[in-house]
């Protein structure tokens, strides 16, 4: 037994339910069924010269396969999975020996044709990964895995404490490969099953006195800094966990964290303030944390106790406005807060004005767009610097606006946000005074003012990165336990697919940090939903986790009922972790059937054409004139061609009208019967969904350009205003009017532009402010897009900037948005447009006039007693069903009597089961 274990740290009582029920979830994710490989001996001499390697044959070199093995510290090759194992691609002979060697404050070094300065020994002997090892970590299962010899074992926990290598030597001592060593499994091995039982953080206990908690079991020593002064801290040696407790006046007080810890990054031992991983309040710009209790009655806005939420939506059934705190209300004159969370309580202003009819009309939720403490944000007022130039007076297509905007962008008040620091503290910048607590009663005054119009709120979450790693100065995980939150390439150095520091939530520590904080946000802030980015970067077993803790929230107990908070998130399957390279991703497919949705991009790109990543915008699909109105982009291809493809798109739209079932059966435009998986999407299966809710349809979001900057590049270009309007309201009505939930982007039903910018993550106000009067217009024509994510598309841009029919006025804005409102109302109010199973939707929905005979530019579905018919041409077309004959349909009442003149003219004929729709409309028809 290690002599520093000790009893583990007990949770305390006001948290312990939510950690234990999860625990074991998260200890199963991570570690191995079964125990340490099992060691091989050495294989025996050959006449022909020394043993031959007892380990399989070296992959391939590459990022996730180191090369041929080195004298190299600065590298981290090798790999200890668990207590008893580690794994490094070396050949290990009977005329070599494998070893840990360890040294408590560093300074190891090694060089070639020397001995390497002497540390403590582990020996290792060859040994072949189980079953279960090789399952855990399937990226591994060929690397060549040693054993630890059972002598050594027992001095793991002291030998992770300072710096650790891997050393090959050959029979005289002289080392041939020496590397540094990744520990994240051997810390989750040893310490995980204590660890993530552990309350974090400061927790207050009954009488007001806090405790203060910090995960470092690689630390030498860690240490609180407080009121000027530094107190000891105790280490428990099972968990890793240190912890203090203080006295009734910490509370409110600025603390850090003082860690001494072996640095890989920097090679040396060192002491890192740092603020705590856990912190539940900040001072401003998250220099110091604060001894704050979320519950202390001071922090809550009148009534939070008893607030009153509109009632729960079903996720198949949700209907999402995806919003920025900035954008909603920095440029709106009407708004007393602009910029701040406070902007959500303003009731009269026109972005309240406008989120109430979107509810009224059938919206459910606001999904705001990441809402934690930042990095990349100057959180006062007084330290930003904005733009210095006069924007408005430049002309349209002008590359000068974006220069302005650039020369600024890392120092105004302007970003996404996805750039997290500390992950459950809300951002300072969007609070009134950054400096302390207020931000948290100001959040929940923001919740509050969406509840009270009729809106749920979710929150963007971004746990698959950081703003930075390392010992920089933003790095506040990596610079309390060194190379364990981070997913590291086989070479030691941290995988950044994502655009940043990647985050390991498959490591159990990570895994409890996304938990823990999803918990708080949805306790103490009452959020009623969770938007994951980049989730397929997580392993599903975690995201289940996540949804296992909600579910054991309870009203009684916890003030919310976790079963009706909704989870969604990215399943996009890219970077190292791709196809279930290093565990089962929560990917789109991996997620069918856990009631856990995932954005579909099949129906997305059908709709607007292309893809995000085309290198000519013009490449135009269903609701942007394929076929039925060119644009003269040789992208589009032939005749011939564009007709196929049109014809394909319109079954991946149906496809996504089902929800995107995999096994929804229908006749395709070729006439074929096939099932929803069948239908191909770039080589992949268009349907992936096992029931409604699986898939989240959109057609337009935060990323790439505005449904309405898509539609600019594609549709031809004298398109008049008005008929613009009419494929935007086509556009989004195919999310809208489709199975599972749908999300729109704020502002894409008032015809939001960015003036052509595909990635305004820090473009300013300038380009990403909604404007909720449309005398402000939609933000076209603001200037040639920043250059950094789109001057390949500046030469397609600056000839539309200027064009006048790409500026719409009050008459198209005001209508597109409320068409879109009429088609909310039908979505909300007609039971068949939520159907609860796969086999409600074979049943109920079908598309008659699929095969090859169908109408290129329309698609027309059968629902129940409804029937859509949406027609991107831009002529009238009647669509004949002949099982309609001698029924009575008619327009639905809600379009009969609604916003649009155009869609009134629609008509059927009894005698015929002819359903006649103008051009470029949908129209819902109701049976009588």
């Amino acid at each position: 037994m290690d002599p520093e274990e000790s009893s583990p740290v007990t949770g305390h009582p006001r948290r312990r339910h939510t950690v234990a029920a999860v625990a074991a979830a998260l200890v199963a994710a991570v570690l191995p069924a079964a125990g340490p490989a099992s060691a091989a001996p050495p294989p025996p001499a050959t006449p022909s010269g020394p043993a031959a390697s007892a380990a399989p044959a070296a992959p391939a070199a590459s990022s996730e396969s180191p090369g041929s093995a080195a004298l190299d510290l600065t590298r981290a090759e090798a790999q200890w999975i668990d207590r008893d194992t580690v794994v490094w691609q070396v050949t290990a002979t009977a005329a070599t020996r494998e070893e840990l060697v360890y040294a408590p404050r560093g300074g190891l070094t090694v060089r070639k044709g020397a001995r390497p300065a002497q540390g403590h020994r582990l020996r290792l002997a060859p040994a072949s990964l189980t079953e279960a090892q090789r399952a855990a970590y399937p990226h591994l299962r060929d690397v060549p895995a040693f054993t630890v010899d059972e002598r050594d074992r027992g001095r793991a926990r002291a030998a992770l404490r300072g710096q650790v290598a891997a050393v090959q030597r050959a029979a005289d001592g002289t080392p041939l490969a020496a590397t540094g060593v990744q520990i994240p499994g051997v810390l989750d091995d040893l310490y995980a099953a204590a660890a993530v039982r552990a309350d974090l953080g400061p927790v207050f206990a009954a009488d007001g006195t806090p405790t203060l908690s910090v995960w470092a079991p690689t630390a030498r020593e860690v240490s609180l800094t407080l009121d000027g002064r530094t107190v000891a801290m105790r280490r428990d040696g099972r968990s890793g966990v240190w912890s203090v407790t203080g006295a009734k006046g910490w509370r409110g007080k600025p603390y850090r964290y003082a860690v001494t810890v072996w640095a890989p990054s920097t090679g040396e031992l060192v002491t890192n303030e740092v603020t705590d991983p856990y912190s539940t309040a900040l001072t401003a710009d998250s220099r110091e944390s604060l001894v704050t209790d979320l519950a202390d009655p001071a922090l809550a806005p009148a009534g939070w106790a008893s607030l009153k939420k509109p009632a729960a939506v079903e996720l198949r059934r949700a209907q999402i406005q995806e919003l920025h705190i900035r954008d909603f209300s920095a440029s709106d004159p009407t708004s007393r807060h602009p910029g701040e969370y406070l902007a959500f309580t303003d009731r009269d202003s026109d972005g309240m004005t406008h989120l109430r009819k979107l509810a009224e009309a059938g919206t459910s939720y606001v999904h705001l767009l990441p809402a934690f403490d930042i990095g990349t944000i100057p959180e006062r007022p007084s330290d930003r610097v904005e733009p210095r130039c006069d924007l408005p007076a430049l002309p349209a297509d002008s590359p000068r606006q974006q220069e302005c905007v650039a020369e600024t962008a890392a120092r105004d008040g302007y970003n996404w946000g996805y750039d997290p620091l500390h992950h459950m503290v809300p951002e300072g910048g969007y609070a009134s005074d950054p400096d302390g607590p207020r931000r948290t009663t100001e959040f929940r005054r923001m919740v509050q003012g969406l509840n009270g119009i009729g809106l749920r709120a979710v929150m963007d979450v971004v746990y698959n990165h950081t703003v930075a790693s390392g010992q920089d100065e933003k790095s506040v995980l990596d610079r309390i336990v060194p190379g364990y939150y981070h997913r590291l390439l086989a070479d030691g150095t941290v995988a950044t697919s994502t655009c940043c520091a990647n985050t390991a939530p498959e490591h159990a520590m990570m895994g409890k940090l996304v938990v823990d904080s999803v918990v708080t946000w949805a306790k103490e802030y009452k959020v009623d939903g969770f938007r994951f980015d980049l989730m397929g970067h997580h392993p599903k077993a975690g995201i289940l986790a996540v949804r296992e803790a909600l579910d054991a929230l309870t009203p009684e107990r916890d003030g919310v009922d976790g079963k009706e908070i909704l989870l969604y998130g990215e399943g996009w399957d890219f970077g190292e972790v791709a196809g279930d390279a290093r565990f089962v991703q929560a990917t789109q497919e991996n997620m069918a059937g856990t009631s856990i949705a995932t954005f579909s991009d099949r129906a997305r790109d059908a709709v607007r054409g292309g893809g995000p990543f085309d290198a000519d915008p013009g490449v135009q699909g269903f609701a942007s004139g394929l076929f039925t109105e060119d644009n003269g982009s040789a992208a589009n291809g032939g005749e011939a061609e564009r007709r196929a493809r049109l014809l394909h798109y319109q079954d991946l739209l149906k496809v996504g009208l089902t929800g995107n079932l995999a096994a929804y059966s229908f006749t395709d435009t070729s006439g074929r019967t096939v099932r929803g998986a069948e239908v191909d999407y770039n080589g992949s299966p268009a349907g992936y969904a096992a029931a409604p809710g699986d898939a989240l349809a959109y057609a337009d979001a935060h990323d790439n350009e505005t449904l309405y900057d898509a539609l600019a590049y594609k549709l031809p270009p004298g398109t008049p205003a008005a008929d613009r309007a009419r494929m935007q309201v086509l556009a989004m009505a195919t999310a809208t009017l489709s199975q599972g939930p749908a999300l729109s982007q704020a502002g894409s039903d008032l015809l939001r532009s960015k003036s052509l910018d595909r990635n305004s993550y820090d473009s300013g106000d300038w380009f990403n402010a909604l404007h909720w009067d449309c005398r402000q217009g939609n933000g076209f024509g603001r200037g040639l897009p920043p250059a950094a994510d789109n001057r390949d598309k500046w030469p397609f841009a600056k000839p539309l900037l200027t064009r006048e029919e790409l500026r719409p006025g009050c008459a198209e804005i005001e209508g597109t948005s409320a068409a879109y409102r009429d088609l909310l109302r039908i979505r909300t109010t007609e039971p068949e447009f939520g159907l609860a199973t796969a086999e409600d939707v074979q049943r109920q929905l079908s598309f008659p006039l699929s095969g090859p005979d169908e109408t290129p530019g329309v698609v027309t579905m059968a629902l129940g007693g409804l029937v859509v018919v949406f027609n991107a041409t831009p002529q009238e077309r009647g669509q004949r069903l002949p099982p309609a004959a001698g029924r009575d349909h008619a327009l639905h009442p809600v379009q009969a009597g609604g916003a649009d003149p155009v869609v009134k003219s629609a008509s059927y004929d009894r005698a015929t089961g002819t359903f006649t729709v103008p051009g470029r409309t949908v129209a819902v028809f109701q049976r009588r």
